[in-house]
């Protein structure tokens, strides 16, 4: 068989697994887009630690860097990507707004939203591509481990879709107002972080253990905002 099963590349492939079940359930029947938000959560986890288990491996050959680095990201653009649009396409149908009562702004309304789906994923997509480039292209210059990020890496948004997510939740369940707009325009804003031109100091451990943290708070509160 062609590429490599290796313990590597078990966790990449356990996160592809875990988005793509998160994505049939999100549209499955009336949609459950919450529920795909944990199994976002959990591909995040994966992600946090499939290139240090890869590095334990020393008697990796060149092409078992390159294709890391290539499987990564196939996995990272359905798990950051598409995953995070799919919960964005199952709120559409739940949200009130888009039964607000007048077939125009419904139209409108399933239009925009579906643009800045579209939009996240693609920035998300050359987000990706771009950073394999300049990544093979700093190993074969030999410049050490990478210090900082341009832009907001990918997988550093999946840390921040689960807070607005939980936000809506919360304010619908508790001021009982439909909050769905607020995370289209979460998505916006973390799409266009994906492709501008910042410089981001890549985590440490520290950063590292307070994001896992931070994700099982996000976890917690979208657990009680489903119970309340």
């Amino acid at each position: 068989m062609i590429g490599y099963y290796n313990y590597t590349v078990w966790l990449t492939y356990l996160s592809l697994a875990s988005a793509s079940t998160g994505i049939v359930l999100t549209l499955t029947g009336d949609g459950h887009p919450f529920v795909g938000m944990f199994f976002m959560l959990f591909c995040a986890l994966c992600d946090a630690f499939d290139g240090k288990v890869a590095r334990t491996k020393k008697d990796r050959s060149v092409e078992e860097c390159k294709y890391g680095i290539q499987i990564d990201s196939l996995s990272d653009i359905v798990a950051f990507g598409v995953l995070p649009a799919s919960i964005a396409a199952a709120l559409v149908f739940r949200s009130n707004v888009y039964n607000f009562g007048t077939k125009g702004w419904d139209l409108v309304f399933t239009v925009v939203a579906f643009a800045i789906m579209i939009f996240f994923v693609l920035a998300g997509l050359i987000r990706l591509a771009y950073f394999n480039v300049t990544e093979e292209q700093r190993q074969d210059n030999d410049e050490g481990a990478r210090k900082y990020y341009l832009g907001l890496p990918i997988t550093l948004g999946s840390m921040f879709l689960p807070a607005g997510l939980a936000i809506v939740l919360i304010v619908e369940k508790l001021a009982k107002i439909d909050f769905t707009l607020f995370y289209y325009g979460f998505l916006l804003a973390v799409g266009i972080a994906f492709i501008s031109k910042f410089r981001l100091r890549k985590p440490g451990v520290k950063i590292l253990i307070g994001m896992i943290t931070l994700g099982a708070i996000e976890a917690g509160l979208m657990i009680y905002a489903l119970l309340i």
